[in-house]
């Protein structure tokens, strides 16, 4: 049975155009997570993990923690990876995901 923590795993050695899960970044103290691009964004979006907040992940890249992030009322970079992770643990249970 595969796990979701092996799914992450798996996920992360993908280069980062190219993931399809989120992941943690941190950069002189903060962290973020970064939400893959969808088909018709411009860019990947980045949330801080426990505001409400949310940036362009190429603006996190030049300018880490200076980066600007913008209110967002509903979503915090914790709610995008326990929404990632109740996916993946629905899906396994589904008989989605096989070793």
């Amino acid at each position: 049975m595969i796990t979701v923590e092996e799914i992450f795993a798996a996920d992360l050695r993908c280069p980062p155009s190219e993931r399809s899960l989120p992941w943690h970044e941190t950069r002189d103290g903060v962290t973020v997570i970064v939400e893959p691009k969808p088909h018709w964004a411009a860019d990947m979006a980045a949330f801080r993990l426990g505001d409400r907040a949310y940036g362009y992940y190429a603006d996190w890249i030049e300018h880490g923690p200076a980066a600007r992030f913008f209110d967002h009322p509903e979503t915090r970079g914790e709610d995008v990876m326990t929404r990632a992770r109740t996916m993946l643990a629905r899906e396994i249970a589904q008989g989605l995901w096989r070793l």
